[in-house]
Order: structure tokens, then sequence, then C-alpha cells
């Protein structure tokens, strides 16, 4: 990887309906004179002077903070460590869980601004929401559970905590019609909606390929058997979409996402999944991947190992697979027309999509990224599709893996484009998406990274596409 970013994140491990639209409250804030933290852990803003360190006391995974921060938020248990320009008077708090919060510290006493070399404790806890809750019984067993637009569990599932007032539920199941229903939340009553979704009509698997109806989001797919491995092709309708630093993406673009610029795409396939041991092993007859497990996706394969298997492959389909151009990926990644503007591909909420450095392990980290944690953790890719999908019933296309792309690295241009293919020649051919090892910001939709054609490592794999 030609970049390396450290950066800090600590994200909610799991989905809570019990903090929608609850309320950060300031309790207080005050200069500790007794603290030298900030003296002792100095920090110093652009200019060369010494920061104030503002330590933010909340009981919440996953916080933002923005104003005048310099540097890194440092996560500790209960408490972040926020350092700022002397001076400062003010700090926004954002969670995708609660209300923004706006903490002038003119209320509290500091007229003015925090100053270099101390260090001042600002509290904030949580206004409690009115709940009620939710009780579903919807076959078939373990149809998955949405919730506003949040996937919430499996049926059968009492679900507690959920704000009152009406909420959209929909149920989903691969094979099945999805089905939405309002349900009505009352405080301290138990709702309850039940029922069975209806099946879809089936169309046997042939030994090459057959359709299938539709995807969990109504996209349609094809069902293709190679030597009795079947993977599922979904088809990504034409359309045009702004690729790279579009407005989401917030201070965290890089550079090479630059400039955001239109793209206009025909119809595609793309793949539902990353391609997995099983199909490699059956195309190719060995397996090279670090991690082993026949649902697990195929690693250390190099972007000219994924040419010969996708040759192989097309001989024994007569099919025309290849690997998905960038354009394609990013579009597929976002959800293609369906997109609903996520920061990661199915979600603002990283955990409910992606295996990454902080999840993939045997038990959470939420400290600083370091090689060794992940080895002693024990920290590795996962099946594919145990995550939630995308607006287009894509599994992975943040996290597990790292996935090749056909295009040559090149800069961006600000000018529109159809179908593009990037340069004629280069150095390295991209890859997108993140993976298990990796830190949160690469899981992003529109992060670029690459590696020179004949690259292999446990972290990297890759989705086929077809015309």
């Amino acid at each position: 990887m030609k970049r390396i970013q450290f950066f800090i994140l600590i994200t909610s491990l799991f989905f809570s309906l019990s903090t929608l639209g609850q309320e950060l409250v300031v309790k207080g804030m005050k200069l500790d004179v007794s603290d030298l933290s900030a003296s002792t852990y100095e920090r110093k803003d652009l200019n060369g002077s010494a920061c104030a360190l503002v330590k933010v006391q909340l009981a919440a995974n996953g916080v933002k903070f923005e104003g005048n921060v310099i540097g890194d938020v440092v996560y500790k248990t209960g408490e972040y460590w926020v350092y700022m320009t002397s001076g400062s008077r003010e700090l926004r708090i954002k969670h995708p869980n609660y209300l923004p919060l706006h903490v002038q510290f003119t209320d509290y006493g500091i007229e003015r601004g925090v100053r270099g070399k101390l260090t001042y404790t600002l509290t904030i806890s949580v206004l409690q929401a009115i709940t009620g809750i939710l009780n579903v019984n919807y076959q078939p067993l373990n149809a998955e559970v949405w919730i506003d637009g949040k996937k919430a569990g499996t049926s059968p599932s009492f679900f507690r905590n959920i704000l009152v007032g009406n909420h959209t539920v929909e149920l989903r199941a691969a094979g099945y019609t999805s089905k939405q229903e309002r349900v009505n939340i009352e405080e301290g009553k138990t709702a309850m909606l039940s029922g069975a979704l209806e099946r879809q009509q089936s169309t046997a698997v042939s030994a090459s390929s057959s359709p299938s109806s539709a995807s969990s989001s109504g996209a349609a797919v094809e069902t293709i058997t190679v030597k009795g491995v079947s993977f599922n092709m979904v088809r990504v309708d034409g359309g045009t979409f702004t690729m790279g630093a579009t407005s989401e993406r917030g201070s965290d673009a890089d550079s090479n996402e630059k400039p955001a610029h239109q793209v206009t795409l025909s119809t595609y396939s793309i793949g539902e999944t990353e391609v997995t041991q099983a199909l490699w092993q059956a195309v190719m007859g060995f397996n090279p991947s670090y991690h082993k497990g026949d649902n697990l996706p195929v690693e250390q394969v190099s972007w000219e190992d994924c040419q010969t298997f996708i040759q192989k492959l097309n001989q024994q389909t007569g099919r025309r697979f290849r690997l998905p151009t960038e354009a394609e990926w990013e579009y597929a990644a976002r959800g293609g027309n369906k997109s609903r503007g996520y920061k990661y591909s199915g979600s603002n909420n990283l955990d409910d999509v992606a295996w990454y450095w902080e999840n993939s392990g045997d038990k959470r980290l939420s400290d600083n990224w370091e090689p060794d944690k992940i080895t002693k953790n024990n920290c590795r890719t996962h099946d594919v599709k145990t995550k939630q999908a995308n607006e287009l019933g894509l599994y992975d296309m943040s996290g597990n893996v790292y996935e090749w792309c056909q295009d040559w690295e090149a800069n961006y241009g600000s000018g529109s484009q159809t179908d593009p293919k990037g340069p004629s020649s280069g150095s390295y051919r991209v890859d997108r998406g993140g993976s298990w090892s990796g830190f949160f910001v690469f899981c992003r939709v529109s992060i670029r990274d690459s590696h020179s054609p004949g690259s292999a490592n446990n972290s990297l794999g890759f989705r086929l596409a077809l015309q």
C-alpha cells in the first residue's frame, strides 16, 4: 500500500435503536487547574503555539468533533481528548445516533476561549428518549428486520427501546419478496408484527447459468454455476453519478479523490460478493489464500493472477467476465441509481457493512492501529455475506479484502466522462474498498489505492464484472 495514514475512530459495535433521536446535553465545563495533561502531553497548532486540551467526558463511541481541532482526537474509555487552538470558543459534537450539539464555551464562564497548555473538562450526558417495544414474528425464520432503513436484527425477535411514534419496518429474505409495514410505537407498550413473506418464483440453476428474479434490493440477479460452485451476478442499471470527493466525504477526502466529476455508465453486472476461495479452487484447481475457508474471499492474488482466473472462467462458461472498471466499482459501491449517499457501501455506520481492523478479530479493538495488535487479536477475513448488503444487494464492498479494478492508476480530471476505462498504460493498477486489516478511512466508497500488477497480499482480492 502506497499510503499509510493514521486515524482513530471508535465506532459502535452493535446497532442500537435505543439511541435513535436521543439528545446530548452539557452538564458542565470547567478549567481543571490540577490536570497537567495539556502540558505533559503537549500538542502544537500549525503556528507552533501550544494547544488547549478539552477532555470530553461522554460514554458513547463514534463521536466526531468539529471546530478548531488540531490533529487526531484521542479516545480513552469514556473520555475523548480534543486538542484545540488557543482562544477557541466553541466545539461542535456529532454522532449518527444523536442530535448534533453545539457547545459555546462562553456559556460556562470561559469568556476568552480555551487557553494553550491548560486542561478543561467538558461533561456530556444523554437525555433519555421515551420508548416502547416491537415484537416481530415473520416467516421465514431469520428474515432480516430493517427499521427506518437500518438493519435491526432477524425475525423472530423483540426489539426494545424504540422511540415512540411511527416507524417503517421492512422484512427481507433471499428468495422472498420484501415487505414493508408501518407500525406505531407507544410508551411502555409492545407492538406486534407477524406474517409471512411470499416466495419469489424460482428457476432451477443449470450447469452454466440461470436467472433468478431479484436480490434483496430488487435488482436482477443471474446465478452461474461452475463445477458445482454457484455465484450471483447483480445487474447494475446504467446512470450518471458524481465520482470522487463528494460532499458526504467531508474532510476525509484525499487529494487523489479530487476533483469530483460526473461519470455516465452503461448497464453492467457485478459480483454479489467478492470471489470466494471455493470458486477460485473450482476454476484454478488450487487455493493461494492465507486465511483458508470456502466462503472466505480469495486473497494473495495479484492483478495478473486475476486475469488468468478470468480467462479460464470465460473458457469454462462461454461468458466474458472481467474486472470492473474503477468507475463501475465506485458506482456499484455507492448503490448505483438506488444510492442513499452513504459514506461506506450500504451504511454510514461502518460496523453494519464491513470487516476492518477494529472488528475483524476475536474481540473488538478500540485503540490505536498497531500491526502487533492485529496479529495478537487474530484479526482475519470473514465469510462473504455476513454483513449488511448495500442498496443494490452487494456485500463487502467496504472492508474484508481490497478489490482489484481493471484500470491503471491516474489522476482524476474535472470533465464529464462516459464509460471511462482509465489510461492505456501505467505502473500501478487500482484497488478499492478497504480490508480486514486496514483503517476505517480506507473503507469509504471514494477512497483509492493501487499496487503493481504483480503484487499480492492477504488483504487483496477481487470481484467480477460482466457486460
